[in-house]
């Protein structure tokens, strides 16, 4: 998704995704200005013109990008099947599918930032909050959707969200999707009712 950068994205774009990409596979202490500068071939005024706070305000808009992009995935995939078991077995292959394909998971790479940045920076560790939270509140809807008790959906969201995060953090180190695949596997023994 970042990647490829259409002629028609304005300079503004063009920073904000190349930095998505940076942050995800080198976390934000990893990432620089001037790597960003480089890499995207923005002129160095630009930036500063379209993010006079630097990289923690480039940080910020990059989590709400990757946000979007996973909750507009996860929504497509959790509509795809008739059964929760099914809708989610299906998402969490899509995301293994995607690492296999890349070796990298683009626009979920969330956790990376939010382990580094979560007692340091006070904005990144709110914008981390705020997408988990989109994210769970997506999958507490999906779940209500299927029957399921409200108060039940909420707790199985955040431990269907909890079990993606850990299991992406282990496809990333032993470069294989394998994990995921493994929580899709057990899925439904969480949520058959």
């Amino acid at each position: 998704m970042y990647g490829a950068v259409k002629k028609k994205e304005s300079t503004k774009e063009l920073i904000l995704c190349t930095a998505s990409e940076l942050f995800q596979r080198q976390g934000y202490h990893g990432t620089g200005l001037n790597q960003i500068i480089e890499e995207s071939g923005a002129p160095k005024g630009s930036l500063y013109y379209h993010f006079p706070n630097g990289k923690e305000e480039i940080a910020v808009e990059a989590i709400r990008l990757m946000k979007e992009h996973v909750l507009e995935g996860a929504a497509r995939d959790l509509a795809a099947k008739g059964t929760a078991v099914e809708a989610f077995q299906y998402h969490i292959h899509k995301i293994a599918s995607e690492f296999e394909k890349k070796h990298q998971m683009e626009g979920v790479q969330i956790g990376l930032i939010a382990s580094e940045t979560a007692a340091t920076h006070e904005a990144l560790r709110n914008s981390c909050q705020h997408a988990y939270a989109d994210w769970q509140a997506l999958y507490t809807d999906r779940l209500i959707a299927f029957s399921y008790d409200k108060e039940m959906a909420k707790e199985l969201a955040v431990t269907i969200n909890a079990m993606v995060e850990g299991a992406v953090i282990l496809a990333l180190t032993s470069a294989s999707g394998s994990p995921l695949y493994s929580v899709a596997k057990q899925l439904p023994s969480l949520l058959n009712k």
